[in-house]
């Protein structure tokens, strides 16, 4: 392997963009030098969006090395602020999800671990495409706030152990410059590009420890369980290189979590399963993560019993309250604008993950392209989902929202998405591997 020990080959001092660009071109890797001094440049306007492009393009084929990912993480979260937790009375663990259908894991998973003293820093984004986003469902609560300064997050955290927010603009500019180039240049499906947009972030909240929960399955950013090890692994170890004790579960997309997707919906299921019910796999994945997180931070308690005896709830309430929502108003649940329903009695055998959330995307759940407003009363119900007997005439889903013009699309996303069998489907682990717990 080619290292080249100066990218500044000239003698007026400047930046060799040229040079970086042909270095990793050529399979090469980029010293620590060169790598800040790259990002500097980019910022400053010196090297050239088309010039970022081309190297962006070139990692794209040729990858980066563990050496390389360590310091092109630690200089975009250089490039913006970085919050300090260090005066907390309590242990930070955060947790990230790469994305699903029906994921609103981390409204439960935030207070249920915060009741154990722990700080949990959740800081979320907005949904695009057939994912929903943890922020578009909290903002279908009446009131509720995403935006906290510095001094308001680190207050709640100290008080109440928990907060989910939206991260701040201030907070790691280099990676949504990228993410954007990357968006237009077809690189976005690289596996250290993902890994260090994903780290920086979670490294520039302050967090000393994280759970990644990769998603693995038709519904999942990543389809193929080898490649999600690959990137837990990439990111585990950009965690760990920045000081962050940092873990993985891969867990199962191929099938909807739980059975409401969509905004409002979902956070009436987060709080059924905070409630002490809720669907199976929603409250086994969260006791499982909390559990994990837990044990990252380094701390004692029983997440089911918490669920239990409804000290979660408590906890959530207290969240919300504290940014502005009021959970005495009702949900928006939507109106039931059309089923679909078993044409055979039998066994729901399969469920595509995909197919549902792009369902519930038509409805108005999600958002085609940044900024758009989404509804809080779109959504999906699954009232049957594989393994699950159904009789002919049976709802299996429910398609539900506020405009009825828009049904005949979701409805269609819906073809070929269920099928139903004689006898019901092996059953499927939903976590599929643990890495690092």
């Amino acid at each position: 392997m080619t290292t080249v020990t100066n990218a500044d080959s000239s003698d007026s001092g400047r930046f060799d963009g040229v040079g970086v660009i042909r270095t990793k071109r050529d399979g090469g890797e980029l010293t620590s030098g060169q790598i800040e001094d790259l990002m500097r440049a980019y910022l400053s306007g010196e090297f050239a969006e088309e010039q970022m492009s081309a190297l962006l393009m070139a990692i794209f084929w040729r990858g980066m090395t563990a050496a390389e990912l360590a310091p092109w993480t630690g200089a975009m979260i250089a490039s913006g602020d970085r919050i300090d937790l260090s005066g907390l009375s309590r242990p930070s663990v955060d947790k990230h999800s790469t994305g699903g259908v029906g994921d609103k894991i981390s409204l439960i998973l935030v207070p249920l671990v915060a009741v154990f003293g722990a700080a949990v820093p959740q800081m979320s984004g907005r949904g695009l495409g057939h994912t929903g986003g943890t922020l578009d469902k909290l903002e279908s609560i009446h009131g509720w706030d995403a935006d906290l300064d510095q001094a308001a997050l680190v207050r709640q955290l100290d008080q109440i152990g928990g907060v989910i927010v939206a991260a701040s603009p201030e907070l790691d500019p280099a990676d949504r410059r990228l993410y954007a180039l990357r968006d237009i240049t077809a690189t976005v499906e690289s596996i250290p590009l993902i890994a260090s947009s994903i780290m920086s972030k979670k490294v520039a909240e302050g967090t000393e420890s994280l759970l990644l929960d990769v998603k693995v399955g038709v519904g999942a950013f990543m389809t193929d369980l080898d490649q999600a090890r690959l990137l837990a692994q990439t990111m585990i170890g950009i965690g760990q290189a920045h000081g962050v004790r940092t873990a993985a579960m891969l867990t199962d997309m191929d099938t909807p979590l739980g059975r409401a997707v969509g905004n409002a919906i979902e956070v009436q299921e987060a709080i059924d399963v905070l409630s002490g019910g809720g669907p199976d796999d929603v409250r086994d994945l969260s006791v499982a993560e909390a559990e994990a997180m837990l044990q990252l931070a380094g701390l004692d308690g029983d997440p089911a019993k918490a669920l239990a005896d409804g000290r979660a709830l408590d906890k959530f309430r207290e969240m919300i309250q504290a940014q502005g929502g009021d959970l005495s108003q009702p949900l928006a649940l939507g109106q039931t604008l059309g089923t679909v329903t078993a044409w055979r009695d039998g066994f729901v055998s399969r469920m595509d993950a995909l197919k549902v959330g792009m369902a519930s995307w038509r409805l108005g759940a999600g958002r085609s392209r940044p900024g758009e407003t989404v509804s809080a009363a779109a959504g999906v119900i699954c009232h049957a989902k594989p393994g699950e007997r159904v009789a002919t005439g049976q709802p299996i889903v429910e398609l539900r929202g506020g405009d009825p013009a828009r049904l005949q699309a979701a409805k269609a996303e819906l073809d070929g998405a269920i099928d139903i069998g004689d006898d019901p489907p092996a059953a499927r682990p939903l976590v599929i591997e643990r890495i690092g717990l």
